[in-house]
């Protein structure tokens, strides 16, 4: 993966439809065609809106890994091209090694892998770490402008 530039919180919001608190990421910190490796620390913020009772459980690590997903889409679009919308189609085989997600005190470490897809469709394994520590782990496909595709968007 390459680790020549970064990308910080505010290119990332300018580029995936999570704004505000809902932007979860703090940085890219590697990427190529393949790969990604995001940070993050609003697992800790009191604010996080995926927070339930005051928690934020272990499964809230797919939506880190889902945004990590559409900010490597945005790294692949072509210059100047609108990066193409995508929505989680659903999740397979997801491990979880916790319970929360909140209680960890270091940055998280997200990490999203393309195995395969067409043009509508991409597949990615993705993983979340802390200080080196397997938290949570699965794979997630993803329908690419999926109310485009379903005639939902006006043209």
């Amino acid at each position: 993966m390459s680790a020549a530039q970064t990308y910080d919180r505010d290119w990332i919001a300018a580029r995936i439809p999570h704004g505000g608190s809902m932007c979860l990421l703090n940085a890219v910190v590697a990427w190529d065609a393949q790969r990604i490796r995001c940070t993050a620390t609003s697992h800790l913020a009191a604010g996080n809106p995926l927070r339930s009772r005051d928690r934020l459980a272990s499964v809230c690590g797919i939506e880190y890994a889902a945004q990590a997903m559409a900010v490597h889409g945005a790294l692949l679009a072509d210059a100047g091209e609108r990066p193409r919308v995508g929505m989680l189609a659903s999740v397979r085989g997801v491990q979880t090694h916790v319970e929360r997600l909140d209680t960890l005190d270091g940055p998280l470490d997200i990490e999203a892998e393309r195995m395969g897809g067409d043009g509508n469709t991409v597949l990615y394994r993705f993983a979340v770490q802390c200080a080196g520590r397997l938290l949570l782990s699965g794979r997630a496909a993803v329908i690419l402008d999926a109310a485009q595709a379903a005639g939902l968007v006006a043209q």
